[in-house]
């Protein structure tokens, strides 16, 4: 056990909080992000405005605290826990906002966009969108890596096409997260039968059961849409193919760029060493085949080394947008690079403060213990979980921690219920791994939002998948039906 699981146990039998003390911090925070989002700043609430609600969110949690007798070193050393637990993701995050800005300037975003006008069928397209997300996230393991990549050229393609971001973006999230929590190489699908005690392939089968019906009514729902969805200019998109032509050199040679980084993850690479790879692919790649295009960024008629350099490193680092003939590819051909992607990383690092006080002062165990008592039933002990790993999700900030703290809560009283371990994990997975998009101050959903540039509150009703999920759960719990029982 490390030294963070060891603290947080600690936590949880030494501060003596009611279910009233431990809900003040999360109902603070709750009405002053209400406030601030819905009253006053609106979608640009991500500026910083959030960020810092969610440190008074922990200033009010660090208060009640102090009240408890929990000390400032105890809630800076959890805090400190924490932020270590998210470097991995920072990284990859800076990372992301360096490969978008490559596969910009190098011509592989334009190359999806321009073969994927071109096959890919309106009516069909959302079908589409969620099949071929879901296939590369079974082979990578990574919903954010899938979002990262294909995500982006398929909203790139669903803009051009008319359709709604949001409908897009809830596509591109619920493959990408079936994807995900199906793929032996995620993390998630690994830790949740590690907290449960169940084994890896038992629990890929067992989450089948609830999994396979959600994905099917998803892809369902996208049909329907599909079949009734109006777009515009679809009949010719002649304008837009021509536009991207005139701007990049477009080869499906470029295609390789991203194959490769799909076979590196699927060969287990980290996938911080697989973006970087990709990162440093596209670059040579843009050197190579779009020297207009470097030339444009670094404001030079001469192409040299020192301009594909500064054309390189502009697209890594900074804001870098390339112009056409097409006023809706103008919007679309920009990125933000690493620098876009700094308002994201903020808000990681104040999501995991407040996250760390709540833990700190016993906060999150109070509150899971609260929701075990109140599974007097086997139906009651799954709802419990799934309320548990919601209510993570939204006050923690964090899949992992939806993950770890109900993983760690619940075991025994799934073991004493004669339940086995795979009907806990399954419901982890169905309700912290898959709901954790749906929040806009959590990682995922501020990662996600960030990178397919869509906010939360767009997709939310066209993630169908994620939030059918834990629904589908409690039907099936609610029923009985395969509810597997230890074996004696």
């Amino acid at each position: 056990m490390n030294p963070t699981q060891t603290n947080s146990a600690d936590n949880s039998k030494n501060k003596e909080l009611s279910i009233f003390e431990a809900l003040i911090p999360v109902v603070a925070l709750i009405l002053m992000l209400f406030y601030n989002v819905f009253f006053v700043f609106g979608d640009n609430a991500l500026n910083g405005s959030n960020q810092f609600i969610l440190l008074l969110g922990a200033a009010v949690a660090a208060i009640v605290g102090f009240f408890k007798k929990t000390s400032y070193s105890q809630m800076l050393n959890e805090v400190s826990e924490n932020l270590k637990s998210t470097t991995g993701a920072l990284l990859i995050l800076l990372m992301v906002g360096a490969l978008s800005g490559t596969w910009l300037v190098s011509g592989i975003i334009p190359t999806m966009i321009y073969y994927g006008l071109q096959l890919l069928n309106p009516t069909f397209f959302l079908v589409a969108t969620v099949i071929i997300c879901a296939i590369i996230s079974i082979a990578t393991g990574s919903s954010w890596t899938t979002s990262a990549t294909v995500g982006i050229a398929l909203i790139g393609i669903g803009e051009t096409l008319g359709i709604s971001l949001g409908m897009t973006a809830g596509a591109v999230l619920s493959g990408a997260y079936f994807g995900d929590k199906m793929s032996p190489l995620s993390d998630t699908t690994n830790l949740a039968p590690a907290m449960a005690g169940a084994e890896l392939f038992t629990h890929i089968k067992y989450m089948a059961i609830t999994t396979v019906p959600t994905f099917i009514i998803t892809l369902l729902l996208f049909f329907i849409i599909g079949l009734n969805i109006e777009v515009s200019g679809t009949p010719n998109v002649s304008d837009k193919l021509e536009a991207i032509n005139n701007a990049f050199n477009i080869s499906p040679w470029l295609m390789l760029v991203p194959l490769a980084v799909v076979v590196l993850i699927v060969k287990k690479t980290p996938p911080l060493v697989a973006l970087l790879a990709g990162t440093l692919l596209a670059a040579l790649t843009s050197v190579l085949a779009q020297p207009q295009i470097l030339m444009s960024i670094a404001e030079t008629d001469s192409y040299n080394f020192e301009t594909a350099y500064k054309g390189v490193m502009q697209s890594i680092t900074v804001e870098t947008a390339v112009e056409t003939t097409s006023a809706d590819l103008n919007d679309l051909f920009s990125s933000g690079g690493m620098q876009g992607m700094l308002n994201t990383i903020w808000l990681i690092i104040c999501a995991m403060v407040f996250g760390g006080v709540m833990d700190a002062i016993g906060a999150l165990s109070r509150i899971s213990k609260a929701l075990l008592s109140l599974a007097t039933s086997t139906f009651g002990l799954f709802a419990s979980t799934v309320a548990s790993c919601l209510a993570l999700n939204v006050t923690a900030s964090d899949q992992y921690l939806a993950l770890v703290i109900p993983g760690k809560m619940f075991k025994k009283a799934y073991k004493d219920k004669g339940l086995a371990p795979e009907n806990l994990s399954r419901t982890l997975e169905d309700s912290g791994t898959v709901t954790s998009v749906l929040v806009p101050w959590n990682t995922c959903g501020a990662f996600q939002s960030s990178v397919l540039g869509v906010s939360v509150a767009d997709y939310f009703l066209y993630a169908f998948f994620n939030w059918i999920s834990p629904f589908m759960t409690l039907l099936i719990a609610g029923l009985s039906f395969k509810i597997k029982q230890l074996k004696s």
